[in-house]
């Protein structure tokens, strides 16, 4: 059955190679034409201004968990209890609120980045169907369905 099954697969590719002589294909990495276009660089800056004092604030609460919990494991045992209670309290609600602000962070990018991605998907297919129909393409496959290609086919 395996033997039978090879035969008719070289029989389809010898059969359809005259036709795929005469095709023009290239490959398209989506996600890069997305990434380095104009609008996305733009973007990418605004999302720093916009969102860079709440990442300060998370290193900042970070460095500051960091330099508690420092504390703690050089000098816990030589601290008086009611001390070290005291900073493993801080430690404790440091990591809460980093948690709780960086995944406040997280949604609030995510957002961002959808309605960016919803704003520059429609420009984007525009260009890639020009670069198609510019190009002559008969067939375009995605990059991340392609295991390699030669320079010449990647758009």
């Amino acid at each position: 059955m395996r033997k039978l099954t090879q035969l008719v697969l070289l029989a389809t590719v010898l059969v359809a190679s005259p036709a795929f002589a005469d095709m023009k294909i290239a490959v398209l990495n989506y996600q890069m034409a997305l990434l380095e276009s104009d609008a996305a660089k733009k973007y990418a800056v605004d999302a720093e201004k916009k969102f860079g004092p709440q990442l300060t604030k998370l290193k900042s609460l970070e460095s500051s968990a960091k330099g508690i919990q420092d504390r703690l494991v050089s000098g816990g045992d030589k601290m008086a209890q009611p001390e070290r209670e005291r900073l493993e309290l801080e430690f404790k609600q440091k990591a809460r609120d980093f948690q709780f602000q960086s995944k406040e962070l997280n949604e609030a990018k995510a957002v961002a980045d959808r309605e960016m991605l919803k704003q520059l998907k429609p420009k984007l297919d525009q260009a890639v169907e020009e670069v198609i129909k510019k190009g002559g393409f008969d067939l375009v496959f995605e990059r991340g369905a392609v295991i390699d290609v030669k320079p010449q086919y990647d758009v």
